[in-house]
């Protein structure tokens, strides 16, 4: 047990031996719980210096071993879901000396990547693909008549989602070789969340059970002693008997649950396993955060840790300016505040309520909020039934996320117009996550679909204004906004709506006009000092400030879009539509996101990769209009 991360790197003389899975297969298996402590020790030291996911990994540190030990990776194919868990999996694949540079530009990927690993079978970042990825290589495996195996490494939150149950009829429909290796750490399933615990619920609850419990209730609560024994043996069946019937029912041949952190059972029931035809399903009991002692008493606070930076000297204390607060939180305490002012308010979120800011909203009004697990399309139908009935519902959830409950946005939302307000967190690019979590796309998708409201702020205080829009609009709306912290601008603590479909001229001047959607502004307006160009700060998506636009087209040589989305279909694409329908020919630039997906690094790094940073606008700006001076000075 560890209760301190290592701030220099430890001595791992049996780690450092393993550059491949085949210098592991090479170890006797009674060296295996050394590699675990080593691997385990490494992991605290490699995340401790970049920053990173952290508990996850620190729970499948024997499994990881154990899968590799047992298969032949990388013939035999692993596919890990959501990809938190895989720094252990990316030390052992020949990967460690490159750990330094987890989640860098340029460095490893925070999540399981094709073109990084061969042993990376299978890009992920959301949850719940695994057993259908796995059980596409298994068919392709048969159909090559190749006997290579395929291992699905699901945990419980995940195996909530819909696609996964679809995934595990079908691959017991084809009894296909395969095994899906439940990994269990009570995140999910112990707090009563989604399918698996509906399903034992209703076995709990039978009619049959139901006679027998009364019936020996009657006559053993005459014995305490034996009643107690009773009630005790019940615990016991309902954690160990009802998992294996729900997958056995299924079509799947199940072992467990066993200990997650105990190699000798892994590496014999993995073998053991491996060899058998069929479609099987190894249930495993492990602890998140495994190892680290502050890590297992707050696996959710230590899902992912920041970068361990060495005590600063102590120095005088200063006045400090006041501290910036996330999107998130400013969602959370609007989500908070309204909730106080309107009782209708329900606030939805599939297993995003840290993330999404809404603690506090969960304390405050539990009888109106609802996390339904990983299950983004239930959410979104869920507030529509909600909507049915005259309630307000919110649903928070990621834009990479939505992208999941496309169809229940425009089918069971959007073409009944129902109320349902979507706060839309991690819009445009996330950094160190990588493409897999961007919000790249949600301009584009939601503004072709009717009746939307889609609004983009610019700061704290108009996230929070466009907020109260949104939810006052009756019909669905939107508001996006970034991960992390805005420009610092006071908030008014006032729920204001703002007039919708109408932006505003934040700085007049001369030839060129920058019509920026969302918080690029202070880029915006940092190129518009140099240009001595006009910015609006649109603040509407759809509807669109037409009048505000045929103003500025009037009144400049050049009108240039800007926005934290793809050019394809965004923002820009809307004004360049509407100008051309007006028959206006002033001539437009779209800056946003490239037709490209963005590797992972810092923020501020990217934006000026995808020629979003204040430098780089300008820069395109004054190339755009460089050609008309040269053709002016010819003119003459």
């Amino acid at each position: 047990m560890f209760d301190e991360i290592p701030l220099t790197r430890p001595l791992t003389p049996l780690l450092d031996q393993v550059n491949s899975p085949a210098d592991l297969r090479q170890l006797e298996e009674k060296q295996l719980p050394q590699l675990a402590r080593e691997l385990r020790e490494y992991l605290l030291y490699s995340v401790g210096q970049t920053g990173g996911h952290f508990g996850a990994g620190l729970g499948v540190v024997e499994l990881t071993i154990a899968l590799h030990y047992c298969y032949n990776t990388p013939e035999d194919r692993l596919v890990w879901d959501v990809g938190h868990q895989t720094y252990p999996h990316k030390i052992l694949t020949g990967r460690r000396e490159q750990m330094h540079s987890m989640r860098q530009a340029g460095g490893l990927s925070g999540f399981p990547k094709r073109t990084e690993s061969d042993f990376d079978t299978f890009g992920v970042g959301h949850s719940s693909t695994s057993i259908s990825a796995a059980l596409g290589m298994a068919l392709g495996a048969e159909m090559a008549g190749s006997d290579r195996k395929s291992v699905a490494i699901i945990g419980d939150g995940a195996m909530t989602a819909g696609m996964a149950f679809e995934a595990l009829t079908h691959a017991a429909h084809t009894e296909t070789d395969m095994l899906v290796v439940l990994n269990d750490n009570n995140m999910s399933i112990s707090r009563n969340v989604g399918g698996l615990a509906n399903y034992f619920s209703k076995v709990w609850a039978s009619k049959l059970y139901t006679n027998f419990r009364e019936g020996s209730k009657k006559v053993l609560s005459k014995i305490p002693q034996a009643w107690e024994l009773a009630r005790k043996t019940e615990e016991h069946m309902k954690g160990m008997v009802s998992p294996g019937t729900l997958f056995e029912e299924l079509g799947f041949y199940y072992i467990g649950p066993i200990d997650g952190h105990d190699l000798e059972r892994l590496t014999h029931d993995l073998t053991n396993l491996r060899n058998l035809p069929g479609p099987k399903l190894l249930h495993i009991i492990t602890q998140k955060g495994k190892g680290f002692a502050p890590a297992e008493a707050d696996p959710v606070g230590y899902h992912a840790l920041n970068k361990i930076e060495p005590k600063p000297k102590v120095q005088e204390a200063t006045p400090q300016a006041q501290k910036k607060k996330k999107y998130q939180d400013i969602f959370g305490d609007w989500l908070c505040d309204m909730a106080e002012q309107d009782d209708k308010l329900v606030g939805i979120t599939p297993a995003m309520c840290e993330g999404s800011g809404m603690v506090d909203f969960a304390k405050r009004f539990p009888e109106r909020f609802y996390d339904v697990a990983i299950a983004e399309q239930h959410a979104v139908t869920l507030g529509a039934g909600l909507a049915c009935e005259g309630q307000k519902p919110v649903v928070a959830i990621y834009s990479t996320f939505l992208q999941r409950a496309y169809d229940q946005l425009i089918h069971d939302v959007a073409i009944q117009n129902l109320d349902v307000t979507f706060a839309i967190d991690r819009a445009g690019l996330v950094g160190e996550d990588g493409p897999t979590h961007a919000g790249s796309f949600d301009l584009s998708f939601l503004r072709c679909i009717p009746n939307m409201l889609i609004a983009a702020p610019s700061d704290e205080n108009e996230c929070r204004q466009l907020l109260t829009t949104a939810y006052e609009h009756p019909g669905p709306g939107a508001v996006r906004y970034p991960r992390g912290t805005g420009p610092g601008y006071p908030i008014d603590k006032a729920l204001t709506a703002l007039p919708i479909g109408k932006g505003v001229v934040k700085r007049e001047g001369k030839k060129v006009a920058i019509l920026n959607f969302g918080t690029l502004l202070p880029a915006a307006m940092t190129a518009a000092n140099q240009l001595n160009a006009s910015v609006c700060d649109m603040r509407f998506v759809k509807p669109l400030d037409t009048a505000l636009i045929e103003k500025m087209a009037n009144e400049h040589d050049l009108l240039v879009t800007l926005e934290e989305n793809t050019v394809s279909g965004g923002a820009g694409s809307a004004v360049m539509e509407w100008l051309a329908e007006q028959g206006i020919t002033t001539p437009l630039l779209p800056l946003g996101l490239p037709d490209t997906f963005i590797d992972h690094g810092k923020h501020d790094i990217l934006l000026d990769e995808a020629g979003l940073s204040a430098d780089k606008i300008l820069h395109r700006i004054q190339q755009r209009i460089a050609p008309a001076k040269t053709q002016a000075s010819a003119g003459s």
